[in-house]
C-alpha cells in the first residue's frame, strides 16, 4: 500500500489489542452458547446459525492473533506485514458469514439472517478501516470500502443465488455501511494529516533548537577561548618577552666573563625563547578559528582572498552570504577541503584566475574550486605520497560526502566537494 517500511506509532500495538479483545469476546460467546445449547435449545434456528458463524470466527480470530504476535513476521514481511494482517481481519469474518448462510434453508428466515449478518460485520470491518486510515492515504480507504463491499456482495450472491429476493435488504445494508465507512475514513485521514503536520513541525522545531543550542555553546566556548588568549598574551607572553630581552642584555654584559656564566645565560635564554614560542603556539591554537568568528561562507571567502593574493591570481567568488543549518562537523570538513585545494593551487598551479563557488542546494552543500593553471594527470597521482589529496578524500569519507577531482595537464584543475546536511523528513500523507 505504501513504500515505507515504518508504521505509525502505536498502530501495531492497537491492532494486536483489538484482535485479542475480539478473540476474547468470541471465546465468551462460544462458551455461553455451549451452555445455552446444553439447556435444551438446540432446535432453534438462531442457535444453528450462530454455531457456524461463531466457531469459524473463533478460528480465524485465533489465527489473526497468532499472526500479529509472530515474532519474526514484521522482520520478514517488512511493509507487507500490516496489509496481510488487515486482509486476514477483513476476509475471515465475511467468509464466516457466507458459510453460515449456506447452512440455512428458506424456512429459516434466511432474509432476516442475511440482513443481521450484514449489520454484524459493521463493527468487525470497522477496525481495519480505522487502521488503514491511520496508516495510509484516503485513496486506500476508498479501495478498502469498495473491495469489502464487492467481496461481501459477491459472497451473498453465491450463498443466496443471483436474483434472489433475499438480496435486497443485505445489499442496502452493505451500501449504507460503505457510505458510512467513507465518511469515517475521511475524518480519520484529516485528523491523522493534522497530527503528522504537527509532528513534523515539532521535529523541525527540535532540530532548530538543537542547532541554536550548539551555536550558542560554540559561541560561548569561542568567547572564553579568546578571553583566555588575551589574558595569557597580556601576562605570560609579555613576561617571557621581557625575560628574553633581559637575558639578551645580561649575555652582552657577561661576554667577557667566565665560560660557565655564559653557558648558564645561554641555557636560560634558550629556555625562555622555547617557552615564548610554545606560548605563542598555544595562543594561536586557543584563539577561535575563522569558522567560529566568521561563519562558513565568510571564512572560506577570507581564506580564498588570502591564498589568491599570495599566488597573484584573480579570485572569482560565488556564494550566498549565509549557509543555513550546516552541522559544525560538515562546516569544518568543507573549510579544510577548501584550504587544501587553495594551498595546492598556490604551490603548484601557477594560475591566473581562481574560481571558488560555495552553494547550498537540495539539502547539500557544494564547494567547487577551479583554476586555469598547469593542471595535472589525476590517474598518475600517488595518494600515498600526495598527502593533500589523500586528506581531502579522507575528510569527504568521514562526513559521507563526495569528492571529485577533474584535471588535465595544461587545462587547469577543478575540485568539487558535495556533502549532504540533515534533510527534513517528508510527510507521508
Amino acid at each position: 500500500m505504501t513504500q515505507t517500511n515504518t508504521f505509525e506509532p502505536g498502530l501495531l500495538s492497537v491492532f494486536r489489542l483489538l484482535a485479542g479483545l475480539r478473540l476474547g469476546l468470541l471465546v465468551l460467546a462460544v462458551a455461553s452458547r455451549s451452555i445455552w445449547l446444553g439447556a435444551g435449545n438446540a432446535q432453534l434456528v438462531s442457535a444453528k446459525y450462530g454455531d457456524y458463524f461463531a466457531v469459524f470466527d473463533l478460528v480465524e480470530a485465533t489465527l489473526l492473533v497468532i499472526y500479529l504476535w509472530w515474532p519474526a513476521g514484521q522482520r520478514r514481511l517488512g511493509r507487507w506485514f500490516l496489509p496481510v494482517g488487515l486482509l486476514l481481519a477483513c476476509i475471515g469474518p465475511m467468509v464466516g458469514h457466507y458459510l453460515a448462510l449456506t447452512r440455512l434453508s428458506p424456512d429459516d428466515l434466511i432474509e432476516m439472517r442475511a440482513l443481521l449478518g450484514a449489520w454484524q460485520l459493521i463493527p468487525i470491518l470497522f477496525v481495519p478501516l480505522i487502521l488503514i486510515a491511520w496508516q495510509y492515504s484516503f485513496r486506500w480507504v476508498i479501495y478498502y470500502c469498495l473491495a469489502t463491499a464487492g467481496f461481501d456482495l459477491a459472497l451473498k450472491v453465491m450463498a443466496l443465488g443471483w436474483g434472489s429476493p433475499f438480496l435486497l435488504a443485505p445489499t442496502g445494508a452493505v451500501v449504507t455501511r460503505t457510505i458510512a465507512y467513507l465518511i469515517v475514513g475521511y475524518m480519520v485521514i484529516r485528523l491523522m494529516t493534522f497530527q503528522r503536520q504537527q509532528r513534523h513541525a515539532l521535529a523541525q522545531a527540535n532540530r532548530q533548537l538543537t542547532h541554536y543550542a550548539t551555536t550558542l555553546e560554540q559561541l560561548t566556548i569561542s568567547r572564553e577561548r579568546n578571553r583566555l588568549a588575551r589574558e595569557l598574551h597580556d601576562t605570560l607572553a609579555h613576561t617571557l618577552s621581557a625575560s628574553a630581552v633581559q637575558l639578551e642584555a645580561i649575555k652582552v654584559s657577561v661576554e667577557t666573563g667566565s665560560a660557565q656564566t655564559q653557558s648558564i645565560v645561554d641555557q636560560a635564554l634558550q629556555t625562555t625563547r622555547s617557552g615564548l614560542s610554545e606560548t605563542r603556539r598555544a595562543l594561536q591554537s586557543l584563539r577561535a578559528s575563522p569558522l567560529e568568528d566568521l561563519g562558513l561562507a565568510l571564512a572560506v571567502r577570507h581564506l580564498a582572498e588570502m591564498q589568491t593574493a599570495r599566488a597573484g591570481a584573480e579570485l572569482i567568488w560565488q556564494s550566498p552570504a549565509v549557509l543555513r543549518d550546516v552541522p559544525p562537523a560538515v562546516e569544518q570538513s568543507i573549510y579544510r577541503v577548501a584550504q587544501e585545494a587553495l594551498e595546492n593551487m598556490v604551490r603548484h598551479a601557477a594560475a591566473c584566475h581562481v574560481s571558488v563557488r560555495l552553494e547550498q542546494v537540495n539539502g547539500s552543500v557544494d564547494l567547487t574550486v577551479s583554476d586555469d593553471g598547469q593542471g595535472f594527470a589525476v590517474a598518475q597521482v600517488d595518494l600515498s605520497r600526495h598527502f593533500g589529496l589523500r586528506g581531502m578524500r579522507e575528510r569527504a569519507e568521514m562526513t559521507g560526502g563526495r569528492l571529485d577531482i577533474d584535471s588535465r595537464p595544461g587545462q587547469g584543475a577543478t575540485i568539487h566537494f558535495s556533502v549532504e546536511t540533515k534533510d527534513d523528513p517528508s510527510l507521508n500523507l
